[in-house]
């Protein structure tokens, strides 16, 4: 029998458009002959929709003008329910499923907030629970777990909307001088992330950050190959291929990301095996720092001066777009793209168990 599975997408973060993306290659690549896929979109204003139509609608966001395709459902968080229920004319439809896969990025789907409701239904679910998923999306919470767990990482200072500005300016100056990194807390795809160079690029950034979240992490720069490991599994995860990263631009900022193709991707990074297999090592010890289960992707930078390994940070739900990073250094491993997809819900089944 096919397994009913729901797939979300969207969501009211600033990566609600990079959740477009990736979901529709998830839907054409997942095996229609072992699933029953129900579509289940939120807006960017929080409504949740089963939709019925072409996924080639999706990434535009044409989806959201199919009123014939689309109905109001919601994932109930009543264990008896156990799933999916649909609000329709005739009443409401329950739809008893398998399994979740969460192709949510950021803000209330990567957070640890979505996975509460998950937990709460009682049913499977794909990627890291609760308390990984809070502590991997708050940049200032991965600091603190990561130094726990003795994982080396640039050296930062965290700045909220209640400090006084200006002794955090002084206290960044001191600590990390120029250049620094600038990242809000609580985002990915390096969504309001800023270089500063002085005083006022530095201000800027921190302001910019602000704007999409009330915590701020400054970082110090490190001259080094930006890194990405793959990581797959429960309570015995392995790390995948490592690749390396070398934006055109002055950094991997999101249009680098997602829109420029002049990005390039080295898979494998060009970098020796030693450092390598440290970087996959690394990788298996943030995941389980964080209490991982099914899949991240951890970042890390490889300083050119002595090719010292530090960590930049953990991602519990990585890009699957065509582009992305997680699904490509798994294929470098001989794992396909839809092979993929049937072992994050096989990892969800067992985690459940």
């Amino acid at each position: 029998m096919k397994k009913e599975i729901c797939v979300i997408f969207g969501g009211r973060s600033p990566e609600h458009d990079i959740s477009r993306k990736s979901v529709t290659s998830i839907i054409r690549n997942m095996d229609k002959s072992k699933y029953n896929l129900h579509i289940v979109g939120i807006t960017k204003d929080g409504r949740w929709l089963l939709y019925t139509g072409s996924c080639n609608k999706i990434e535009s966001g044409e989806w959201e003008k199919e009123e014939e395709s689309l109905k109001k459902a919601i994932i109930s968080p009543d264990t008896s329910d156990g799933g999916l229920l649909v609000f329709e004319e005739s009443g409401v439809r329950h739809i008893k499923l398998d399994c979740i896969f969460p192709v949510l990025h950021g803000e209330y789907g990567e957070d640890g907030t979505i996975q509460g409701l998950f937990e709460l239904s009682g049913v499977k679910y794909v990627g890291v629970g609760v308390a990984g998923s809070a502590n991997s999306m708050d940049k200032t919470l991965t600091k603190v777990v990561m130094k726990n767990a003795g994982i080396p990482q640039a050296d930062w200072v965290t700045v909220t909307c209640s400090d006084d500005f200006y002794d955090k300016l002084y206290e960044i100056e001191t600590k990390l001088g120029y250049p620094c990194f600038v990242k809000p807390a609580t985002t990915g795809s390096s969504v309001g992330v800023g270089k500063a160079v002085d005083r006022n690029s530095l201000e800027n950034a921190i302001n910019l950050a602000m704007k999409y979240s009330r915590k701020v992490l400054v970082e110090e720069n490190i001259d080094g190959h930006e890194v990405e490991c793959s990581v797959l599994g429960n309570e015995n995860p392995a790390a995948g291929e490592v690749g390396e990263i070398v934006p055109a631009v002055e950094f991997y900022d999101f249009d680098a990301k997602y829109n420029d193709n002049s990005t390039k991707l080295h898979i494998p990074a060009e970098l020796p095996e030693a450092v390598r297999e440290q970087v996959r090592s690394l990788a298996v010890s943030a995941f389980r720092a964080i209490d991982g289960s099914g899949l991240a992707r951890v970042d890390f930078f490889v300083r050119k001066s002595d090719n010292k390994v530090i960590l930049n940070e953990i991602n519990t739900m990585p890009g699957f777009t065509n582009i992305s990073m997680y699904p490509k250094l798994w294929e470098a491993c001989g794992l396909k793209y839809s092979d993929l997809l049937d072992r994050l819900v096989e990892l969800a089944e067992e985690r459940k168990k």
